[in-house]
């Protein structure tokens, strides 16, 4: 246990940092915040669900690999609805453009087909391959590609805008004066600590899993989600802390689009046969979480006067009792 918050705490430090060099980076580079989230951010905060996933696979852990990928998409979700804690209102209410809410829209349709996928099975497997998998990688790039072109555009224009000024905190400013070589090398090694210590933070998961005796898919999607979901955990809350709330909001959608297309390699891997043939209840359920917190935090961006109580808005409370839901509907479907 103390081995598992020692890790805890590296991954913790690097992903606040990397929060702060993205911010540095999307400025020297006059990259768009959600932008950088959504393809930096969150690529680099998804590793320890990379290297988590490919493993389980290549040990034929069916049931690890899709529990924990669809289960972190509930729980990053909530880390979201968490950082109205650091925001001043709703962090909903921030975007200014549509950005988040096609990505939002493109995750629901993401997952709806592999929930359509998980109880219809595989219809055609070629070499241990299931054209559903192949299908969701096809969407993913088409999602990434349509993101990328509408990141420029304008046509939506909110109003009742909150303040966009960063929040009085300490953030480290001296960035701004480091050299672009000297942000990049940072960058790389805060991604190298989240991948060496996040590994290390799930084998002591798995251990301590073992040892509480509790079934694969709820450690799944419970204790090895939690642990690898720690990098969007602290880089979420430091990008809110700065005011780089778009990089935020797009860092958690990106890594949830992330933790569905990582489906694609895991099937490559996995020699049993279709990844997503004869799944559990906990993977269905994992799915049908995730469409209700992605849904909910959709109208929350479509809808800017919203109800509220003090600093939270309703989305994010909505989305916090989802996710207690579907901890109580894992336990019960174990």
């Amino acid at each position: 246990m103390i081995a598992f918050v020692l890790c805890a705490t590296c991954v913790w430090i690097a992903g606040a940092r990397l929060a702060y060099l993205a911010d540095a980076l999307a400025d020297r580079f006059r990259l768009a915040k959600s932008l950088m989230g959504l393809v930096v951010l969150s690529l680099a905060t998804s590793l320890p669900e990379v290297a988590t996933t490919l493993s389980a696979a290549v040990a034929q852990e069916r049931d690890l690999v899709l529990s924990n990928l669809f289960g972190g998409i509930t729980l990053q979700t909530a880390i979201l609805a968490m950082s109205d804690f650091w925001a001043r209102g709703p962090i909903t209410n921030y975007p200014r453009k549509a950005n988040h809410a096609l990505e939002a829209t493109l995750l629901v349709l993401l997952l709806s087909v592999v929930l359509v996928i998980v109880n219809l099975g595989e219809m055609m497997v070629v070499a241990g391959i299931g054209l559903g998998s192949v299908c969701i990688a096809v969407i993913y790039a088409g999602a990434v590609w349509l993101l990328r072109r509408y990141d420029g555009n304008s046509d939506w224009v909110p109003v009742d805008l909150p303040d966009p000024d960063p929040l009085s905190f300490p953030a480290p400013t001296g960035l701004a004066h480091k050299d672009s070589r000297a942000l990049l090398r940072q960058a790389v090694l805060a991604c190298l600590s989240i991948l060496i210590f996040g590994l290390f933070l799930v084998l002591f998961a798995e251990r301590i899993a073992d040892q509480s005796g509790l079934g694969t898919g709820f450690v799944g999607v419970t204790l090895l989600a939690a642990a690898t979901s720690l990098p969007e955990l602290t880089t979420s809350i430091a990008a809110v802390r700065i005011g780089a709330y778009t990089m935020a909001i797009s860092n958690i959608f990106g890594s949830n689009l992330i933790m569905l297309v990582l489906v694609f390699p895991a099937d490559l891997l996995f020699r049993g046969g279709a990844i997503l043939q004869d799944t559990s209840r906990t993977v269905s359920l994992a799915l049908a979480f995730g469409l209700v917190v992605t849904a909910i935090y959709l109208i929350g961006l479509i809808v800017r006067r919203k109800p509220r109580i003090r600093a939270f808005g309703l989305d994010s409370i909505l989305v916090l009792l989802t996710f207690v839901s579907s901890l109580v509907a894992y336990y019960v479907a174990r």
